[in-house]
């Protein structure tokens, strides 16, 4: 018997940045986070036109990870503790804050010369507490690393975790299942998810049954933690994204580029920052 959906869950439009306007599924009304995963952010596509530069100036962030899946365009990211890497379309970014780190995303530069769509998802995965002063770092995931399992009409790009015998290369600090999955028209896949994970379905375009539910894109499906394996099936084709977890199951405490367990631990990591103990970064890179 395949898990059903315990519920769908709309993404909403959000500004996390000024002008940069996301589709966010949570945190928002329905669901604050869908434990260890904090924020989904689905950005795009947008087109960018030939000489358009833009991105994200030097920010920081403490006790988290950010994961970045990009579709089409391409980002260049420098942060603080050395790393340095390009995003491109099929890649992934994966960025442990950690006890401290500023960073900064801007448009590649030979996408900017030519231009097309930017289209991809930021991910926030939260740091259990004896993680979260963990040593910052950087781990770059291009398309060509990134085992692909084939199935019928279907593919499955294993990023973290493991689907259909291989194993995705991103190394994180709990386990976590993070799968790219891609349905032709008439296609179907059967995901196995660990019991006792949290566990969701995002669709990024198309529409998808997810167990016996038609899920629209920009669209979540929070799925239970039991319940044996996921049915995915697209009469037209589509693109979603499948998390699960471990929940960690300790207090969330948020503001801004900053997720620790306590209100005191956020009010240091404002301190740590403004005296420049998170690094620095020129401006712009």
């Amino acid at each position: 018997m395949n898990r059903q959906p315990l519920a769908i869950v709309p993404a909403r439009k959000a500004e996390p940045a000024p002008g940069l306007v996301v589709d966010r599924p949570f945190p928002g009304r329905e669901v604050d986070f869908v434990d260890p995963w904090l924020m989904l952010d689905h950005f795009g596509p947008d087109r960018i036109e030939p000489g358009d530069k833009g991105g994200l100036n030097p920010h920081p962030h403490r006790g988290f990870e950010t994961v970045t899946l990009i579709f089409d365009g391409a980002m260049e990211h420098h942060d603080s503790s050395g790393g340095h890497g390009f995003i491109r379309p099929g890649g992934v970014q994966w960025m442990t804050a950690g006890s401290g780190i500023v960073h900064a995303e801007y448009r590649e530069k030979a996408f900017v010369e030519r231009g097309g769509d930017l289209h991809g998802v930021q991910l926030w995965l939260n740091l259990p507490r004896a993680n979260k002063r963990a040593k910052p770092g950087y781990q770059d995931l291009p398309a060509e690393i990134i085992p692909v399992v084939e199935g019928d009409r279907s593919r499955v790009r294993v990023v973290a975790g493991s689907h259909g015998g291989a194993s995705g290369p991103a190394k994180a600090f709990t386990p976590v299942t993070l799968l790219h999955v891609s349905l032709e028209a008439g296609g179907s896949a059967r995901i196995e998810l660990p019991d006792g994970h949290n566990a969701l379905a995002y669709v990024v375009s198309g529409e998808v049954a997810v167990g016996d539910t038609s899920v629209r894109a920009r669209h979540m499906a929070l799925l239970p933690r039991d319940g044996g394996p996921l049915g995915l099936r697209s009469s037209q084709g589509a693109e979603l994204l499948v998390l699960a977890g471990v929940p960690i199951g300790e207090p969330v405490f948020a503001w801004g580029p900053f997720v620790m367990n306590t209100r005191e631990e956020i009010m240091e990591a404002q301190r740590d920052y403004a005296l420049g103990r998170m690094g620095t970064l020129p401006e712009p890179v």
